[in-house]
């Protein structure tokens, strides 16, 4: 059973707060980092919140929090700090390499500064997120709690490929961003110009699409290569990921993790979650709202700020303060508006099976909830001239959410299979997992497969999406496609629709069909792929769901 959770909004007296001080620290290994402090103008001492950016302390991620002044004038010590080889802080940046040690030794930093009370806590999303993790691996005695946003938990499948395909559009955005900052340090202007101009439009119709002409041109900026051509997890992730160093992290610090629903990293998310919160004596919450890792999403209802949630939650973990209340899973319902409290995520253990009549990218197979008497095979080719294109989900950065996916759905490269309209209303909160029986005429070839909503007026508004990439050899007898989890509840008329194709553009580079590696493939090389899908009693494809709770 689910639950409306109301949102706290706490009330304080507020602090005065003094100017802004910039202060420094050296790491072990003797780097200088600069910082901004902000603090009450008060009499007394008060946690620190720590924020450790990539990306300028002046801006302080101001585009997801509220500026440091505001937690500052609640009581709190406000530490926004540019990381290793960021903004005036010394060294070079190099992702996820130094953060473990850099974040330990910033927090013994931090609690030592003025107006501290010793007790340390940790906020801020994406790679600042992913710092925090990083940090709590080397276990800092003042850290009492950490709230990653929008962070991932392990570089590899959250940040650099999934389902074994690179995450062309979200990698690329971010590799040239970076690079233009690198080339901003030493006064390269010509770079950081070409950088900054390719990050605001992907040049993704150069010769080779993964890797473009400005990327080729300033790789000397940007860790781009290392993950283009490093396609399988292994001993060089691992030494970047939380996930490998999740034995080291200590049970006694709080965690509030926040995802968003088109945020590409939220299976991660899910993930450390699940590895958390049978630690048990520290509280773990997660919640997943209308967000996308760029800042909210367009979405009925009231959505708490992230500054409303955390603030919430520190008050709680660091002054003892009941002024949160909520269940360990809090999820935000896409089509009702509301909010859920449950105490865990909902396993995939429904069943609706893949149904057709061979034509299911002409007039569509079906959803059911029976084993289809009949074999079917359903063929979609993937023409490379013209690839499926990403429309919205979490895979395209500035392009997520949920639009109208309808005309996508009635390309020819495109099957659809569709359940009976509702006669009541349903709500899925939880995991969502397909088997698929699928072959191929090529070597290898992609899955895209898009759950949908399809509402009463006819529109097509994604749910969760997932993807895969099977490399020359792959089992696919069944494939699994790893999806997202997510959370709706269908009105009465609606239907559930998923969506098959061999591309998802530009989330995903398109696959020549050949087994080369992104990096490699020109626009020339790619091929037409043949792909076949399976569905009936000896082959049963089949979408595993939610079970259905209380609406």
């Amino acid at each position: 059973m689910t639950h409306l959770a109301p949102m706290i909004h706490p009330l304080h007296s507020l602090l005065p707060v003094r100017p802004p001080e910039t202060v420094s620290m050296r790491t072990r290994d003797g780097v200088k980092l600069d910082a901004d402090l902000y603090r009450p103008d008060a009499a007394g001492t008060w946690p620190v919140l720590l924020l450790r950016v990539p990306c300028g302390r002046r801006v302080a991620l101001t585009s997801h929090y509220a500026h440091p002044r505001w937690y500052a004038a609640r009581g709190y010590v406000v530490v926004v700090q540019d990381m290793r080889g960021c903004g005036t802080s010394d060294g070079r940046f190099r992702p996820f390499e130094a953060e473990r040690e850099d974040g330990a030794d910033a927090v013994a930093w931090a609690a030592s500064l003025p107006g501290s009370s010793g007790a340390v806590a940790m906020y801020g999303c994406g790679y600042a997120g992913m710092a925090q993790w990083l940090a709590l691996a080397e276990a800092p005695a003042a850290l009492r709690a950490v709230a990653p946003a929008f962070a991932g938990w392990d570089v590899f499948s959250d940040w650099a490929y999934e389902g074994g395909a690179f995450r062309l559009a979200d990698a690329m955005v971010w590799a040239l961003r970076t690079a233009a900052d690198a080339a901003k340090r030493v006064e390269d202007g010509t770079g950081h110009r070409v950088l900054s101009d390719a990050a605001r439009s992907l040049p993704i119709d150069d010769e080779i699409p993964s890797r473009p002409q400005a990327l080729r041109d300033y790789a000397r900026y940007t860790h781009y290569d290392d993950w283009l051509t490093n396609p399988a997890p292994g001993p060089a992730w691992a030494a970047l990921s939380p996930k490998a160093m999740q034995d080291s992290m200590p049970a006694d610090v709080a965690v509030l993790q926040i995802g968003g629903w088109y945020d590409p990293r939220l299976a991660g998310m899910l993930d450390a979650h699940d590895r958390l919160k049978t630690r048990g004596r520290a509280p773990v919450r997660l919640v997943v709202g209308p967000w996308s890792a760029d800042g909210p999403a367009a979405a009925p209802g009231q959505v708490p700020t992230l500054d409303t949630l955390q603030l919430a939650w520190f008050e709680r973990v660091l002054k003892g303060e009941v002024a949160d209340r909520g269940g360990p899973v809090r999820l935000h319902d896409v089509e009702a508006g509301r909010w859920h409290d449950l105490p865990d995520l909902p396993a995939a253990e429904a069943v609706l099976h893949l149904s057709s009549d061979g034509l299911a990218n002409r007039q569509g197979g079906r959803l059911e909830l029976e084993m289809p008497e009949m074999e079917a095979l359903d063929v979609v080719v993937h023409d490379p001239r013209t690839p499926v294109p990403t429309v919205g989900g979490h895979a395209v950065p500035d392009a997520c959410g949920r639009p109208d996916r309808a005309a996508v759905d009635r390309r020819p490269d495109v099957a659809t299979y569709t359940s009976l309209p509702l006669d009541e209303p349903l709500t899925l909160a939880g995991r969502v997992a397909l088997e698929v029986w699928v072959e191929a005429d090529a070597p290898s070839f992609d899955v895209s497969a898009v759950l949908s909503v399809v509402r009463p007026d006819g529109q097509v508004l994604p749910l969760t999406q997932g993807h895969t990439r099977v490399e020359p050899g792959n089992p696919t007898r069944p494939l699994t496609v790893a999806m997202r989890a997510t959370c709706a509840t269908l009105a009465p008329g609606s239907a559930l629709r998923l969506s098959l194709a061999g591309s998802c553009f530009p989330a995903y580079p398109v696959n020549p069909g050949t087994g080369a590696e992104p990096g490699e493939t020109r626009r020339v090389d790619a091929l037409p792929i043949t792909v076949l899908i399976h569905s009936g009693p000896d082959r049963p494809s089949r979408l595993r769901l939610p079970a259905g709770l209380s609406a």
